[in-house]
């Protein structure tokens, strides 16, 4: 079997091959050693490597019958540069832990490694994962393939670039303003932002985050319901973490249950949108007519979103990072020591004004979706931009007030608790992927990736990646 051909294979078909013995965990990593080698260096994908790591893990496994490899069997992974793999660097994106090399892993890590994953690489962040655009002064930038002159979003950009390029089969990501549905929208893959709980890791500054959650990235629905299948499940190093499910996430994705009524909304009446990336998913999700839904223009009211997200992003800017702004300032990209100094400035007035409107949305988002079985949206407000923009600064003539606030169509999603995914729906004219962002209600990912699939096969866009770096036309 050639590289080309495993390489274009869905994470599925390749957990087959695992389990019956057509291919092995070391097969795989050859076949990505020599993919990265190929195209990483014009997208920056995978800074870190740590293949030796993973051929240790890789021969370890394969001491074990093929039945009680997990369910990854052996499908290599890589891990957002945010998040601890023992002996292999974490930089964060920042020259202040460039060297840092933990010596234990977090409980994710951890989860994904009993169930079948082998890690081979880090993917690349924005520092701190703060922006949606990776870039960062220790490794660079990180590339669009689509067209190499565009950025990935961010923050879970790597890791998105390395699905879309086939660097990777499944990645690790994740999410507090978008950082997994934004980079997979701009790159053409999915990517899925849990419940609250869902995956377990490892607490830092509070036990009690939940803001940013890690998720699953691929290809597809499929795929991505196998990757959440492999990292979910309750552990006691996290107190808000759940339990598993009594039917697999891979399951609920197959069931071809349909939703019968479902609302689109442009913009969840808080943002702009480019009337482009309006079309493109107003029309996919009318799609869902012909799996016999109704599909009507509605959203809860999001409209405290901007100022609850400002306050409470801060306010986790503050706790975890204050002692790093003292000791470090000159190191820290300006985004981040505003992002901080705001937090410092708050009142108990404004963090507690801030929780009771995420407790409002949250309660507003549940009684819609008694309603809806699904809520969709743009995944992002605009096309990917030129990657030399730090943040996009203004659509439809609007100018944002910071360099998240053009985010708001995914962090009011995040302020209401609820699993949203990013799933690829058209291009724009210059050829750029868009996606659909569906929202399913809390703790209801298994609806959610019931519909998604439905709508995935109508679409029948699967198959767009992975593809070769793609220079800017003209070029």
């Amino acid at each position: 079997m050639s590289q080309h051909e495993l390489i274009r294979d869905s994470a599925c078909e390749i957990v087959k091959k695992l389990a019956t013995g057509v291919v092995t965990p070391l097969d795989l990593l050859d076949v990505l050693e020599k993919r990265i080698s190929d195209v990483d260096e014009t997208l920056n994908a995978l800074p870190i490597l740590c293949m030796d790591r993973a051929r240790r893990s890789a021969a370890e496994l394969m001491k074990k019958p093929i039945t009680e490899r997990g369910v990854l069997a052996g499908l290599p992974v890589p891990i957002k540069d945010l998040t601890d793999v023992a002996g292999v660097r974490n930089t964060f994106g920042s020259r202040i832990f460039k060297n840092n090399i933990p010596t234990g892993s977090d409980i994710l890590v951890e989860r994904l490694e009993e169930n079948g994953a082998l890690i081979y690489a880090k993917s690349n962040t924005p520092e701190f994962g703060a922006g949606a655009n990776t870039f960062n002064e220790v490794f660079g930038a990180t590339l669009n393939p689509w067209d190499t002159s565009r950025s990935a979003a961010g923050s879970s950009g790597g890791a998105a670039v390395a699905l879309a390029a086939g660097m990777a089969w499944l990645a690790h990501g994740s999410d507090m303003g978008g950082s997994l549905r934004n980079p997979a929208s701009f790159c053409g893959v999915v990517g899925l932002r849990p419940s609250i709980g869902r995956v377990a890791r490892s607490p830092k500054s509070k036990i009690d985050s939940t803001l940013a959650v890690p998720g699953p990235m691929a290809r597809n629905i499929e795929d991505v319901a196998l990757m959440l299948d492999a990292m979910s499940g309750q552990h006691p190093g996290d107190p808000l973490s759940l339990p598993k499910l009594g039917d697999s996430f891979l399951s609920a994705a197959r069931s071809g249950k349909k939703p019968t009524r479902v609302a689109y909304s442009t913009d969840l009446g808080i943002t702009p949108v480019d009337p482009q990336v309006a079309a493109i998913t107003r029309a996919a999700a009318e799609r869902f007519e012909e799996a016999g839904a109704v599909v009507e223009e509605a959203h809860p009211d999001f409209s405290e979103s901007h100022e609850c997200f400002h306050v409470l992003r801060a306010f986790d800017y503050a706790m975890g990072s204050s002692v790093m702004l003292r000791q470090h300032r000159e190191l820290i990209k300006p985004e981040v020591i505003w992002n901080i100094e705001e937090g410092l400035k708050l009142t108990v007035e404004q963090v507690d004004r801030a929780e009771k409107q995420r407790v409002v949305m949250s309660a507003r988002a549940l009684q819609f979706f008694d309603q809806y079985d699904l809520l969709l949206t743009p995944a992002t407000i605009v096309e990917p931009f030129p990657v030399q923009n730090r943040y996009v600064t203004e659509c439809g003539g609007k100018t944002f007030d910071n360099y998240v606030q053009w985010l708001g169509i995914a962090y009011a999603i995040t302020l209401a608790c609820c699993p949203a995914l990013s799933l690829p729906c058209g291009v724009t004219e210059s050829g750029l992927p868009v996606g659909l962002q569906i929202v399913g209600p809390p703790r209801g990912e298994a609806r959610l990736l019931a519909g998604a699939k439905v709508l995935e096969d109508i679409l029948n866009l699967r198959g767009a990646t992975p593809i070769d770096p793609r220079k800017p036309s003209g070029c």
